[in-house]
């Protein structure tokens, strides 16, 4: 279980500094007039994140997990899924929020991964939800939470950021 608490502790680190991050772009954004939506369930959104990560340490400990046999293949996968991540993360620049946060007037961006997909963060969070369980067998967090997060993102935060950015004529 040693390999699961660097990995974790790798994946805490780089969330908060993503916290870090979103926090000061966001000051810098609403210094500038941006508009803050959806802040009735951004404590869903922390909530399901930090739950994640109780329900994964809980199964892991439980079932006294090791990596899995094929660990290598989603491991390559789960790196992949984090240069894209950094690519989401420069691709948007100081725009870049956990938060639904837009600045009138700025055209939306179109570049990087935003070239061929829309929210492309969003397909990060999800398969991070789906394959770091996965690498150490947590086939129940992968599972509860996978549709938890599909459910949420498709019922409430996707369209909820659409409908921010067409009222402030930017798509």
């Amino acid at each position: 279980m040693t390999i699961y608490w660097i990995v974790l502790a790798v994946v805490m680190f780089q969330r908060g500094m993503e916290l870090f991050i979103a926090r000061r772009n966001e000051i810098w954004m609403k210094g500038r007039g941006a508009k803050e939506f959806g802040e009735e369930h951004y404590l869903l959104v922390v909530l399901l994140h930090g739950s994640f990560f109780v329900f994964l340490t809980a199964e892991v400990w439980y079932r006294e997990a090791e990596l899995i046999p094929w660990w290598l293949v989603l491991g390559i996968a789960f790196f992949t899924v984090q240069i894209i991540r950094f690519w989401v993360l420069v691709s948007l620049g100081r725009y870049w929020n956990t938060k639904i946060i837009v600045l009138p007037g700025e055209k939306i961006v179109k570049k990087g991964p935003y070239k061929w997909v829309s929210h492309p963060n969003y397909w990060v969070v999800a398969m991070e939800l789906l394959i770091l369980p996965l690498l150490f067998g947590a086939y129940m967090t992968a599972i509860l939470f996978t549709l938890l997060n599909a459910a949420f993102l498709l019922l409430i935060r996707i369209p909820q950021e659409d409908e921010a950015l067409r009222l402030l004529n930017q798509e």
